[in-house]
């Protein structure tokens, strides 16, 4: 078939997510995959400089995840998984709690990063039912996105992701980042409202950095503040690693840079090696123990369909093999080097609002005439020009960031980095 019938077809027949309708060019048509790259219909060569929406940790079609994910179709694709269980995902429990933090006890599967969250915001909720406490209340940041299922756009931030949505959604307590400036009064705020009240149940984030609201990175020290006094107060601490796990902020984990680990921690993105969509919330023992009982309707009635699809796990005990390879973090920190001195460079930059990195993400907030925002109008055009010199980003609003595959050479990160410069100079590429 060829790319034009495949354009026609999939305007005719399909819907893409986060699109507008009627002014959307036509979706390039991906062929093949391969590397940090991909190739579309024309024979272009397009480096994926964001990872696939964040997912793709070792590289498109990678022999050995591929060689895995084979093997397990040709030996069991999938399972019910209620009053059932495979190697496959007893395995990748096993190991996933080798890495999380110790006070992690039980893996819970989904199918995605929304559906982890709805699990751990359920799990929460009902830890405190299952007690006999009326505990309903999250705290969550400002400008916090955990998904667009119900539970998450309720503990995201109220933008134009859910404005549609909004009288539907649960009451949330909404904190500002924490800051040197603002770090003892949060402290005194959350005090005094855990003196005052007894009904949060959770305090959910997005450890030291927030993904859809524009790579707003936070320290850990500050984030450690808040768990802290949050757990003094038996406040169930819930971290969405689903885009920071598995090496994208320097460590396995961002909660491994803070002292206080929380009890919950969901995962997905990354956890595949961008290969097939699997979920997992983790959490710690004392949250399982209060599901055990004789009472039946404690029973924790949550599941899906492809609930730890056997493929799936498989795929991600590929990547984590990778994940455990000496020249996977060799890559890593290559990449989180060379972002700190791009970084560096480019902090007083007169294009920029600001520049700040965190492990292998970058980003650049680039001056406009429009805010800072999702919509901001320069994201079309930035995402244009990289795409003429063969480079896909995926800008937010005026926020332009790079989260490469760990596979990506010194050199084509330098051509990006270049390519970076010439668009923030307004220079035409050669």
């Amino acid at each position: 078939m060829s790319d034009l019938d495949i354009q026609q077809k999939d305007k005719q027949y399909v819907w893409h997510p986060f699109t507008h309708l009627r002014y959307a060019e036509s979706p390039i048509h991906i062929v093949k995959g391969e590397g940090a790259y991909f190739y579309d219909a024309d024979g272009n060569k397009l480096l994926d400089a964001i990872s696939s929406w964040w997912v793709n940790l070792h590289g498109h079609c990678h022999p050995y995840i591929s060689q895995k994910v084979t093997e397990q179709l040709n030996t069991l694709e999938h399972a019910i998984f209620s009053g059932f269980t495979h190697t496959p995902a007893v395995n990748l429990a096993e190991r996933l709690l080798g890495y999380l933090p110790k006070n992690q006890s039980k893996i819970f599967y989904s199918d995605n990063g929304s559906t982890s969250v709805e699990v751990a915001l359920k799990m929460t909720l009902q830890y405190w039912h299952n007690q006999g406490l009326s505990k309903k209340k999250f705290i969550a940041f400002e400008n916090a996105y955990h998904g667009d299922t119900f539970g998450g756009m309720s503990v995201g931030a109220r933008n134009v992701f859910n404005n549609a949505f909004e009288n539907l959604l649960f009451d949330v307590i909404h904190i500002p980042l924490p800051s040197v400036e603002n770090i003892d009064d949060l402290e005194s705020t959350l005090q005094s409202w855990f003196t005052h009240h007894n009904d949060i149940a959770g305090f959910i984030f997005e450890p030291l950095v927030q993904g859809a609201a524009g790579m707003l990175m936070y320290e850990a020290e500050h984030l450690d503040r808040l768990i802290s006094i949050c757990q003094q107060n038996k406040v169930i601490c819930i971290a969405d690693e689903v885009m920071t796990g598995f090496g994208r902020t320097g460590k396995f984990f961002a909660s491994d840079y803070l002292k206080n680990k929380p009890d919950i921690i969901c995962l997905s993105k990354g956890l595949t090696g961008g290969y097939m969509p699997l979920g997992v919330t983790a959490c710690a023992q004392f949250i399982y123990d209060a599901y055990i009982s004789d009472d039946k309707t404690k029973t924790f009635f949550h599941g899906h369909s492809y609930t730890a699809n056997s493929t799936a796990c498989s795929a991600a005990l590929a990547s984590l093999d990778l994940m455990e390879k000496a020249e996977t973090w060799k890559q890593i920190q290559l990449i989180s080097n060379l972002h700190a001195d791009f970084v560096s460079s480019h902090q007083n930059h007169k294009r920029l609002k600001n520049c700040r990195s965190k492990g292998t993400i970058l980003a650049l907030e680039i001056n406009t005439d429009e805010h800072t925002h999702y919509l901001n109008n320069a994201s079309e055009s930035i995402a244009t020009y990289f795409l003429k010199q063969q480079i896909i980003v995926r800008p937010l609003g005026n926020i332009l960031y790079l989260i490469p595959p760990y596979c990506i050479t010194e050199k084509e990160l330098m051509r990006t980095y270049k390519v970076v410069d010439l668009f923030l100079s307004g220079l035409p590429v050669f």
